[in-house]
């Protein structure tokens, strides 16, 4: 099992920024402005993200 530094709920953002080898931290903004504005779902993608990253 992996473990991720920077992890905070489910390791989502953690594990993408790891994967694409962008800031984790944009990618955590980028979530949350994505929620706030109601563009697509991004709950619903993190959770199905959560549960499908190793």
């Amino acid at each position: 099992m992996t473990t991720y530094p920077d992890k905070k709920i489910l390791g989502v953002c953690a594990w993408l920024s790891q994967k694409f080898e962008i800031d984790v931290t944009m990618l955590r903004i980028i979530f949350v402005a994505a929620a706030i504005l109601g563009l697509g779902s991004p709950v619903l993608i993190y959770l199905i993200l959560a549960l499908v990253k190793p």
